[in-house]
């Protein structure tokens, strides 16, 4: 049975950064955040086969297939082009993801990661879009489309190459509206004027927009005091027209509320609230970050355990705040765990392979080291 994607529910649970303990995904309170989710009517899990080692998938099952009934709730799942090399690995993949999961369909199904060259010609080579139309056809999908992290030209060969894609998940955010690298704003056009609908990720940018300076925070608190910092970031997607859901990697109970808050009273942003979200974007624009969503796609695979993402977040602190006492004491705390030193990179490149946002990974390890090694 086909969804009416223009009345999905506004707000998409994202099972990529779940909360841990001991190492291992809480199912105990992923449970309750899902239950809590379900209460408010909403329905839509995302999850992928790479994210958390592919227990990710696992905990679709034992949250949701387990305790709810099957048409309560619908799963977004992803094939992944860098853990394919031959037309049999589709099949092979596709079949673990139903088993992983505890289901005999997927409500959406999507190609991950599409970029140009690299995942895009894999997809290409491998006759990965005929073959989700026959899963499509056998039932086996209801809805197919991509997640895209590629130029706004390629986006367009795709959709013209591809009319059967019925949506297109994008990176999308207020910061990232004219990011030169991302390109969210001129993406979310074209998308547009072909009347596709969009699913967002990264609202939040890997939650960089849920904390601000306090000087970029007291201008939101101006308008709205009691409102969080992430919920202006939520509504500034959800506000746009063709925007299909908002994918929100929620890792705790209380992001869960906040943003069931923020969706279930929805309300579009104001002209004068846009104004201000315009007004934060110039500021977080003009402070030069690096620009990691934290997907932590980079870290399973490093033969030295760098936390990558992590480590990042230490310097975007740096230049944020002007100061080093906290962020040089959380690298010390990474360290003490057992990861890797930004020094110890030894430049394998498998890290910059899968970074959706192609960020020149070695060398900003080398400059990170600089910064919190010496």
């Amino acid at each position: 049975m086909s969804i009416d994607l223009s009345m999905m529910p506004k707000l998409d649970f994202g099972l990529m950064r779940l909360p841990e303990q001991d190492g291992k995904i809480d199912l105990d309170q992923v449970c309750r955040m899902a239950d809590a989710y379900l209460d408010a009517g909403l329905t839509y899990f995302d999850t992928a086969y790479v994210y958390h080692g592919g227990n990710s998938e696992k905990i679709v099952r034992e949250a949701l297939v387990k305790r709810h009934p099957r048409d309560s709730f619908t799963v977004a799942t992803k094939l992944p082009a860098w853990c394919m090399k031959e037309e049999a690995d589709r099949d092979r993949i596709f079949n673990e993801q139903l088993e992983r999961c505890g289901v005999d369909y997927f409500d959406f199904y999507l190609l991950h990661s599409i970029e140009d060259g690299g995942n895009g010609e894999t997809y290409d080579r491998l006759n990965c879009w005929d073959w989700a139309m026959e899963k499509k056809a056998q039932g086996r999908i209801r809805h197919f489309g991509f997640s895209f992290h590629g130029s706004p030209e390629y986006l367009e060969k795709l959709l013209d190459d591809h009319p059967e894609v019925e949506f297109v998940q994008i990176q999308l955010n207020y910061a990232d509206w004219e990011n030169p690298v991302v390109q969210s704003g001129r993406l979310y056009g074209i998308l547009r004027r072909r009347g596709i609908p969009i699913v967002v990720m990264e609202p939040v940018k890997g939650g960089t927009l849920a904390k601000l300076t306090p000087e970029l925070e007291a201008r939101f608190k101006a308008i709205r005091p009691d409102a969080s910092i992430a919920s202006w970031a939520l509504r500034f997607v959800a506000s746009l027209p063709g925007v299909m859901t908002v994918l929100s990697g929620m890792s705790t109970p209380e992001q869960v509320a906040d943003n069931l808050r923020t969706i279930t009273n929805f309300e579009p942003l104001t002209d004068g609230e846009k104004a201000a979200v315009e007004d934060v974007r110039r500021i977080i624009m003009s402070a030069e970050q690096i620009g990691c969503t934290a997907c932590r796609y980079c870290t399973d695979g490093c033969p030295m355990n760098i936390a990558i993402p992590d480590v990042f977040r230490a310097v975007n602190t740096m230049k944020l705040y002007h100061e080093e006492f906290r962020p040089k004491a959380f690298y010390g705390g990474l360290i003490g765990q057992g990861h890797g030193r930004a020094a110890d990179c030894v430049a394998c490149g498998q890290c910059e392979g899968v970074c959706p946002q192609h960020l020149p990974i070695i060398e900003l390890l080398k400059d990170a080291s600089a910064r919190l090694d010496a």
